[in-house]
């Protein structure tokens, strides 16, 4: 980003001022202390700039940090993506990646480094309340997704430039410090509903309070339910059951409809565009109607051609497989044998972007917060407002009112199965077991386990490209149950996944960190209470039905 010299033209328009003094009447009676046009300008841009600079660290715009972030980390342990380049022999579906796969969420300047400096630029130009909440929000938006990844994290200690080389903070304590920061930013838009900012300045919200305020609360409702296994209270003394009644029962709400989701505009994204379409399609071979580098995992679409869900033709590009009986959707295998993507992979299908280059990142859905709402109230008693059976069904019509398809009231009445797997490459890869024994139509005699896993299915496919989301359910959940990979190709990994059914639980720390910061490491693995690998579990994985 441009920002020194941002500052440096704010400094220099100071100064043409003081030395223009004696030209003209205007310029001679002004106040001194009045910002000019041209300072109120170069403000403005700079708080515009640093907020989209911010933006563009949640799910980042920059392709080839997103790229490891959400659909090689996120998409491939979410379930809705797979690995198609066959030249990579060390992947993170396979459990034997290399360093600088794991390490982008904590290393790469594109997200922490980019997120602080941008935030301190800010701070020392803006006194509005509305930025100041905005960027509260942004940040646990980030750190979110970092420390769900490693679990203890730098986040206290952490300075304006985003350096890491500090003190770990337990797990525990980042989420205490994350609700404070929701809690503090929900505080200040309270005290200024009415207030906005400009829409060229705000590319989630268009500059809107209220809608903040929801995403606020909604935030707070996702990390609540995160840490429901837990014994956590806030630094209030709150209780996660607390939290969450707290969020839903808030005068402004939370996400209601798909006018209120968390999206990041077009507007935001550089040449490259939406970053996740052009990290899919990269190395697409010639002639391909699939993509590249990453295609449709297996696991969603058995799931969803069980369930003939009206979504495929949105999230999905149609197989190319020919002859008898070749499937319209049909997805790879993760932690399987990569087919050659020129002359097999190319037959998958792959991962739809509905308007391309130019779809809107999503950050989060009203659907997510209706399958939250139900999950809250049926598995575990919150007072959401509302039946768990409201919520969910309420769920699946916000998925499909955002994904303009019609049927939902067919596919709510529902009770086909997920498919199993059946690989048209020979077979080479495929799975029989059975994923699920539910289909969609709610059961209200349903004990709470099968409540549970009826709306995390549901909440999971409407979640579609929410990759790092999606594992964070599975990994507090154990739903969807997701086809493990392949014993013979990743039996033998070098992050200590022997659990093919569990899979990955957290990615290592960056190695550099043993070396450049010795004793923080230490303390950070000490904190983590296991091996530092890929299969140690983190504080709030500790759901007692998940062995």
């Amino acid at each position: 980003m441009k920002y020194d010299m941002i500052k440096a033209s704010l400094a220099l328009a100071a100064v043409c001022c003081l030395g223009a003094c004696t030209k003209n009447y205007l310029e001679i009676n002004s106040n001194p202390h009045e910002v000019t046009k041209e300072q109120m300008e170069a403000r403005d841009y700079a708080i515009a700039s640093g907020l989209s600079a911010m933006f563009g660290t949640v799910v980042s715009t920059d392709v080839n940090t997103a790229q490891f972030t959400d659909c090689l980390l996120g998409g491939t342990q979410g379930g809705y993506y797979a690995d198609a380049n066959n030249g990579w022999t060390s992947t993170i579906s396979k459990y034997n990646p290399t360093d600088d796969w794991t390490r982008v969420f904590l290393y790469s300047d594109k997200v922490i480094p980019q997120l602080y400096s941008n935030m301190s630029n800010i701070e020392g130009i803006s006194d509005d309340p509305m930025v100041h909440a905005i960027m509260k929000i942004v940040k646990v938006c980030v750190l979110n997704r970092v420390t769900d990844t490693y679990g203890p994290i730098p986040y206290s200690e952490i300075g304006s430039t985003g350096k890491i080389q500090v003190a770990y903070d337990p797990q525990s304590e980042v989420y205490s410090q994350m609700f404070d920061e929701l809690d503090e930013a929900i505080a200040l838009l309270d005290e200024n509903l009415d207030h906005s900012i400009t829409s060229t300045t705000d590319q989630v919200f268009d500059g809107t309070a209220r809608k903040w305020c929801r995403f606020a609360n909604s935030m707070k409702l996702r990390l609540a339910m995160r840490v429901v296994y837990t014994d956590f209270r806030s630094s209030e003394g709150l209780t996660p059951q607390q939290l969450a009644e707290e969020a839903v029962a808030h005068p402004v709400g939370v996400l209601q409809s798909n006018d209120d989701n968390a999206a990041l505009s077009p507007l935001a994204f550089g040449k490259d565009g939406n970053p996740l379409y052009t990290a899919c399609m990269y190395n697409t071979p010639v002639g391909s109607l699939t993509g590249g580098d990453s295609h449709a995992a297996a696991d969603i679409i058995c799931y969803m051609n069980g369930y003939n869900d009206p979504r495929r033709e949105k999230y999905f590009s149609r197989a190319q497989f020919t002859g008898e009986n070749a499937p319209e959707y049909v997805g790879m295998r993760r932690g399987g044998v990569i087919p050659a993507l020129s002359t097999i992979g190319l037959l998958y299908s792959g991962v739809n972007f509905v308007d391309g280059m130019s779809t809107p990142v999503q950050w989060m859905n009203a659907a997510e917060v209706a399958f939250l709402r139900a999950e809250g109230a049926g598995v575990f008693g919150w007072q959401m407002g509302g039946t768990a059976r409201e919520f969910y069904e309420q769920g699946v019509r916000l998925s499909f009112e955002q994904w303009g398809v019609g049927g939902v009231d067919e596919y709510l009445a529902g009770t086909t199965l997920p498919q199993p797997y059946v690989d048209p490459n020979d077979g080479l890869s495929s799975y029989d077991g059975q994923l699920s024994t539910l289909g969609v139509a709610w059961n209200d005699a349903a004990s709470k386990e099968e409540m549970q896993e009826r709306i995390l299915i549901q909440k999971w496919i409407a979640n579609f490209h929410l990759g790092n989301e999606a594992w964070a359910d599975i990994r507090r959940t154990g739903f969807p149950h997701l086809i493990p990979a392949v014993e013979s190709v990743v039996g033998n990994n070098t992050q200590g996944v022997r659990n093919l059914e569990l899979g990955a639980r957290r990615m290592p720390y960056p190695a550099d960190e043993a070396t450049n910061n010795p004793e923080n490491y230490a303390r950070a693995v000490e904190l983590l209470g296991g091996s530092d690998n890929m299969a140690t579990r983190m504080w709030w994985d500790c759901n007692p039905a998940i062995k």
